[in-house]
């Protein structure tokens, strides 16, 4: 059973698999990190110094009344908060990785059709296929 294990997961498409799940965390941290670091202090900045994560509506109180200053600050008391400005967050990273997936995958189609595949050549026939055609061509004559 061990073996059996052994050859599934050095399987080229399980490594494969492997390699694209550790390459994409990476690339999820890096374009969070674009969205909270460099999209949106610009954006909260022209809508008037919004800090998109930190917006929230209080649903509930916790046990220290409100109002709170962050969200943590929500939670850390136990009140219920709808964050909504995280989802934006979330919405836009989604944006930019789904349109970085399309990029990609464009650019790939767009290396498959630059390249057609070599004309095929035309079998030979087999030899009592010429056999048979040399027959019907003298017995033509």
């Amino acid at each position: 059973m061990l073996n059996e294990f052994k050859q599934f997961a050095m399987r080229g498409n399980v490594v494969d698999l492997a390699v694209g799940v550790i390459i994409g965390a990476a690339f999820g941290k890096i374009v969070d990190s674009l969205v909270k670091d460099i999209i949106m202090p610009p954006i909260g900045l022209i809508l008037g110094k919004v800090d998109f994560s930190n917006i929230f509506l209080v649903m509930r109180d916790g046990v220290t009344p409100g109002p709170y200053l962050s969200v943590d600050a929500a939670q850390k008391a136990g009140a219920v908060t709808l964050n909504y400005g995280l989802f934006f967050n979330t919405a836009i990273s989604f944006i930019i990785v789904a349109w970085a997936v399309f990029l990609m995958i464009k650019a790939m189609n767009k290396l498959n059709r630059a390249a057609p595949p070599a004309p095929i050549a035309p079998a030979e026939p087999a030899e009592e296929v010429k056999l048979l055609r040399e027959i019907r061509d003298s017995l033509k004559k």
